[in-house]
């Protein structure tokens, strides 16, 4: 099976490469290669790709409020693209449904591993980018404590594994990493993983990391609750691995 793309970025040679790139691959195709966010969401709604590239910075529409349309609009899977020095809305871009974020440095290998991994309905993350963003959200915005105590309250649901899963998924954690360190099964990790994402509404890990943030359950900053040994900066891996 093909896996269909839109790349969308107004840096002509940088859509050029990732286009070339993908192109390159027998199982992926490049349908439209476009310069703003909303030729994007057209494109996206015209030709109904799997994954859509999408450049945060955008004209005319930027990639937040493109995501945002395609993720209300169609089945399409987005990925944002950032320069992480100077981006600070992929937090925002993952409200609005992104299944994950690049650099813009992003070897060739890892763009291809990307698209193949969320085209397969999984998300990708890097948590020492992911928790950088965070916690430069979470640090600007303000909220009282009761709007906090709020938020935790949507734990309640969980059993004291599935908050334990919660946590691991928030550090970044593989479910073999979270089998380990739990001393169970992968598959019991898998059973745990798929608890917690539809007891809280959850779509994937990713919005199981934010979640993790929002509701206290780790502080900002600290890594409060991290495992010993945790492996700083691992990968937040498809749901599967």
């Amino acid at each position: 099976m093909t896996i269909r793309v839109v790349v969308a970025d107004d840096q002509e040679l940088v859509r050029s490469g990732f286009v070339m790139i993908l192109d390159a691959q027998e199982d992926i195709e490049v349908v439209a290669e476009v310069g703003d966010g909303a030729a994007a969401v057209a494109a996206v709604r015209e030709l109904r790709p799997d994954v859509a590239l999408l450049d945060v910075r955008m004209p005319v529409l930027d990639g937040i409020e493109a995501c945002r349309a395609i993720s209300a609009g169609t089945s399409c899977r987005t990925v944002m693209l950032t320069t992480f020095d100077s981006d600070q809305y992929v937090y925002e871009a993952l409200h609005a449904g992104a299944s994950g974020f690049l650099l813009k440095d992003v070897r060739r290998d890892d763009l291809v591993h990307a698209v193949r991994v969320v085209a397969a309905g999984d998300s990708l993350l890097a948590p020492s980018v992911a928790r950088r963003l965070i916690e430069e959200y979470t640090a600007a915005t303000a909220r009282p404590a009761s709007a906090g105590a709020l938020c935790a309250q949507r734990l309640e649901v969980l059993t004291a594994r599935e908050r334990e899963t919660l946590l691991h998924l928030g550090r970044g954690l593989s479910n073999a990493e979270i089998a380990a360190a739990l001393v169970v099964s992968e598959h019991t990790v898998k059973s745990h993983v798929g608890n917690v994402l539809a007891k809280l509404g959850l779509r994937d890990r990713i919005q199981a990391v934010i979640c993790a943030y929002e509701t206290g359950l780790i502080g900002v900053g600290t890594g409060t609750g991290a495992p010993a040994g945790t492996r700083a900066g691992s990968e937040i891996s498809p749901s599967g691995e």
